[in-house]
Parts: structure tokens; sequence; C-alpha cells
């Protein structure tokens, strides 16, 4: 078969994967983004993770029928247990996953002694992205690019992050909004926040009637971060 092509989504994951490493991409969705890279030189090799049989065959057979069994392992197992004890990996990717289960198998893999701490983590949450950059910081990750896309009428973060030494301390506002999507502002940002503030005050006129005054506390908090933010 051919060479295969990505999403913009994954696209620009790829991106951020260390050149000429080894990659393991967990929840691998067909496995694309491993045999992308490994077809593009990008990565050594690769390790695909599903933790159902149907995804897990399906990779198998897209790594086999793009002739790659040699520089692609395609494993079953939950998370970041497809890894061997002491297996170097230097990128994991996980996307497409809500940020609290992304956090949930990152913290599995730290507490089981199976995460690098030289291992580069390149995520993309589709939902709890604050709760992901909360859960980086108390890991002591430091988030060393940010990247955000448009894709057939969603938004997608993208959070790298590399485990570091020093005391990592971000902001409530940067953890919701991205530390340094906040610095660079793009168009895209623009788009994403505004279309948030136009819900969220949606949310707020359903909620004034209903008993839920914590639910509309919340709402109005993010509202006025917002706004502060597109300022």
């Amino acid at each position: 078969m051919g060479k295969i092509r990505l999403s913009k989504r994954l696209t620009n994951v790829s991106e951020y994967v260390k050149k000429l490493g080894t990659l393991a991409d967990i929840g691998s969705d067909h496995a694309q983004l491993p045999i992308y890279l490994v077809q593009n030189k990008n990565v050594s090799k690769a390790i695909a993770g599903e933790v159902a049989k149907g995804p897990f065959q399906v990779a198998k057979s897209e790594v086999e029928s793009h002739a790659l069994e040699d520089k692609i392992s395609v494993r079953f197992g939950d998370g970041l247990e497809i890894l061997a004890p002491h297996e170097e990996v230097d990128t994991i990717t996980i996307c497409g996953m809500g940020g609290l289960l992304i956090g949930n198998i990152l913290n599995e893999g730290i507490r089981q002694k199976i995460l690098s701490k030289n291992t580069r983590l390149v995520l993309q949450p589709n939902n709890a992205e604050k709760e992901l950059r909360d859960f980086l910081q108390k890991s002591n990750y430091e988030i060393i690019a940010e990247d955000l896309v448009e894709e057939n009428h969603k938004f997608y973060e993208i959070i790298v992050a590399e485990y570091s030494e020093k005391n990592i301390q971000y902001t409530e506002i940067e953890r919701t909004f991205g530390p340094l999507l906040l610095k660079e502002k793009s168009s895209t940002f623009y788009k994403k926040w505004e279309a948030e503030l136009k819900t969220n005050k949606y949310i707020v006129e359903q909620l004034k009637n209903s008993k839920n005054s914590e639910k509309l506390k919340v709402t109005q908090k993010i509202i006025h971060q917002i706004k502060k933010v597109l300022s």
C-alpha cells in the first residue's frame, strides 16, 4: 500500500514527536500515526497500543498491509502497560481521549514506574484540558509547546510536556487556556473561546430558573475568565 495521509489534527501532533527515536502511541486509531511517522522516517520504530480487541486487530492488519511489522509493534493492553519493564521510548502520544482518562493513564504509568522521566508526552485531549494541565503541573511536567487545531468545526488542543526538576507553577488562567496558547493568542484561539463564551452564556440563561446554583456560579466564573482573556 502507498503512503498514509493523516488528518490535520494528527499531522500537527506528528510534528512534536522526537525525531529518529522510538514512539509509543496509546489508543492508536488504526496505527495511523506510527505508520505515517515510520514511512516518513521521522521515527526509527514505533509501538501501537490498543486496549480493545477490535481496534487491536485493525491496527495489526494496517501495519501488515503496509509491510511494517519489523518497525511497528502492535500490542494489546491497558495504557502504558503495553511497555515492557525498563523499555525506553522517546515519545508517548495519547490522542483523542478525554483529559481525565489521559491523566489516569499517565498517573498509572508513574505509579507502576513504567513512565520514564526522559520521555516526551504529546497529548491531544478531547475535553478536560484544564484538568490534564493540573495533573501535569502536579506531576512536575513542564509544558514546552502547545497547539490549537480546528478540524471539521471542532477545536483540538495539543499539549507537549517533558519532566522537569523545576517547581512547575501555572496560574488557574494558564491551566484553563494553556500557558503558551495564551501568549500566542492566534486567530483560532479567539475563534474557539468566542464560541465557548456564546455556549456558556446560553447555559447561564438556561440555569437562571433552575436550583443548580453551583453550576450557575461555575459557568459565570468561566464567562468572566473568557471575557478577561479575550479583552
